[in-house]
């Protein structure tokens, strides 16, 4: 095992790569100068040849690649062009944000899938099953932007019952440790600062979460019908065994096997769409910093983004591999 996780890990290495490749010179092939955005209509010729050495676009597109390289082996993705702090430091501030707005979506997608998924398979061709299966079909066919709107208008402006948007209450502070708020404030007893981020957190993570959660839902109920119908399990059911302990001790664990597989690739989905949510929401995590970087051409900060995102998603799927060895014992990885 301990072999297979770091030839995965060498393997990291090209991606990583060729995603900086491919996300270098995409910006560079968008049109426009980055000196003449960032100087305005009032730069003169001498000033924006100036700006332009300084960050050293007037050299080749290569070398600058290469320097960018150098950097970002060293963990330094250069300084950011728009608030002139370093490229790191910014991503840092939005990571956990946006880290603690996905977990608590996959949380809810997975619950709530499975949840569904196993009634569902336990009550075929019944009322309930088609019912949870055309809510189902409602959830896989809503864009993320258009959940969010919808929970903010009902849930946030009707009947008020949860915040409109941010991450806690305006003006309340707490005192940073992972930066996440949920986080910071059970480790700092802050329970009013825990509350309010809660508070704060469930609209998002719904809106995010729903697409994963519907899809989660379909995967586990045919699984789970496919195993409801092999003959150990019918044996243990002729032998007397209760239908819960059948249900969670016998088919679940090998219904899970595809479903894992699913979630692992979910995690991505949940990235990506961090970036309209946090939009929506007014969240500042990695999504939102993306967004703001690529409007103002802000190379440094747009590379460190793709490149971490990137990373976080090669290793959730690595983490899925290690997970299907722990739930099948007949998987073995040399």
């Amino acid at each position: 095992m301990l072999k297979y996780v770091a030839r995965r890990l060498v393997q990291l290495v090209p991606v990583l790569l060729g995603v900086s490749i491919l996300v270098f010179f995409g910006m560079h092939l968008i049109p426009g100068d980055v000196a003449e955005l960032l100087l305005g209509d009032k730069g003169t010729a001498a000033d924006l040849a100036r700006l332009r050495h300084q960050l050293g676009l007037d050299q080749p597109v290569y070398v600058q690649y290469l320097r960018f390289l150098a950097g970002a082996l060293r963990g330094d993705f250069g300084v950011s062009l728009r608030t002139r702090q370093p490229a790191i430091w910014e991503i840092g501030q939005a990571l956990p944000v946006t880290i603690q707005l996905s977990l608590a979506a996959l949380v809810f997608a997975v619950l709530f899938g499975l949840a569904i998924g196993v009634f569902a398979a336990r009550h075929p061709r019944s009322v309930l099953d088609t019912g949870a299966m055309v809510g189902v079909l409602i959830g896989v066919s809503m864009p993320v932007f258009w959940t969010g709107i919808l929970l903010l208008l009902v849930f946030g402006g009707v009947l008020g019952w949860l915040p409109l948007g941010g991450m806690i209450d305006e003006g309340m502070r707490w005192r940073r440790v992972t930066g996440m708020p949920v986080v910071d404030g059970l480790l700092t007893g802050n329970w009013t600062v825990a509350r309010s981020s809660l508070a704060h957190l469930v609209l998002p993570a719904v809106a995010l979460g729903a697409t994963s959660m519907a899809t989660i839902a379909r995967m586990s109920r045919s699984t789970m019908l496919e195993v409801l119908n092999l003959d150990y399990v019918r044996t243990a059911r002729a032998k007397g065994v209760g239908e819960r302990l059948v249900v969670s001790h016998h088919a679940l664990r090998n219904a899970l096997l595809p479903v894992v597989t699913l979630i692992g690739l979910q995690l991505g989905l949940l990235l990506s769409g961090a970036v309209l949510t946090e939009t929506i929401f007014a969240i500042p995590g990695l999504g939102r910093l993306a967004i703001t970087s690529v409007l103002a051409r802000d190379y440094p900060v747009v590379q460190g983004v793709v490149l971490i995102a990137a990373a976080i998603f090669v290793l959730a799927n690595l983490l899925v591999d290690v997970l299907y060895a722990y739930l099948d014992p007949r998987i073995r990885y040399t």
